[in-house]
């Protein structure tokens, strides 16, 4: 069973009652956030926001968390409609509310005037829509920050091969792998063919390693004519096979692993 935090006091009863019984479907399924966004097509920030709260779920995500909770979709979404006009209001029925100070004293009895609901109501949308713009402006920095860290390491990696130093391990794919295209810059330096994306000549690559260096093998693959495949610099089955082909004609140890001497094969002047 989850923890569940507290809801706004300030929600209105309908649309109370519409939250809780979402969260009990989701408990009922077991399904983390991440595991509704998988099924619903909604983010799982967006059902923390919904189920805590803060959002009021589209008909769409209600019907399918009907749907996937095992609910008659139908009974969910009559609640849902209504819990919709009373948060398009912006407040609370006045029926539900509890009553004021003047409502409740006795005939007469003097009391000091209070602000009503409806006038902290806007503040209260302008506090949430300033909190969200400034939650996706981290977002934005955040991603910014990182996508600058990661061309800086190509860029320290480049430098660090052009100046001779020794390649650090390769990276091998993952799941937040984002597919690269890279182009092929042939030229001949000393007897040696580069493609533009590394001078190494003794790095070891093998199956699932990515990056710059894959390229350049791939590249350089494509040049004796026996394909690699997509030059995505990412060492798949069809690039293996291509080095192991290289390998058997040019009379190398066939292990699909590129080392110093299928490099140096790779790097010859002319393909045989």
């Amino acid at each position: 069973m989850s923890r569940w935090k507290p809801l706004p006091a300030e929600l209105h009863p309908h649309v109370y009652q519409l939250i809780v019984r979402m969260r009990r479907l989701k408990d009922r399924g077991e399904l983390s956030t991440r595991q509704l966004g998988v099924k619903t097509g909604y983010s799982a920030r967006s059902w923390q926001r919904y189920l805590n709260g803060r959002s009021l779920p589209p008909r769409e995500a209600v019907e399918a968390m009907a749907r996937i909770g095992g609910d008659d979709p139908a009974r969910l979404l009559a609640l849902h409609e209504t819990a919709a006009e009373h948060w398009a209001r912006g407040r609370p029925d006045p029926s539900d509310a509890p009553k004021s100070a003047a409502e409740s004293a006795p005939e007469g009895t003097p009391v000091t005037p209070l602000h009503a609901p409806t006038e902290q109501q806007p503040y209260g949308r302008y506090l949430r829509a300033a909190v969200m713009a400034g939650a996706v402006a981290l977002v934005l920095s955040v991603s910014a920050v990182l996508l600058l860290a990661v061309r800086l390491a190509d860029a320290r990696a480049e430098l660090a091969d052009r100046a001779g130093a020794a390649p650090a391990t390769p990276a091998t794919v993952s799941e937040t792998l984002i597919p690269v295209s890279y182009t092929c810059q042939l030229e001949r330096h000393d007897g040696r063919w580069y493609a533009g994306h590394s001078h190494t000549t003794d790095t070891i690559l093998a199956y699932t390693h990515v990056g710059r260096e894959v390229a350049e093998a791939q590249c350089l693959l494509r040049r004796a004519d026996i394909s690699p495949g997509d030059i995505d610099g990412i060492f798949g089955p069809q690039t293996q096979r291509a080095v192991e082909r290289i390998q058997k004609r040019d009379g190398l140890v066939v292990d699909g692993v590129i080392g110093p001497h299928t490099w140096k094969s790779l790097r010859a002047a002319a393909p045989k």
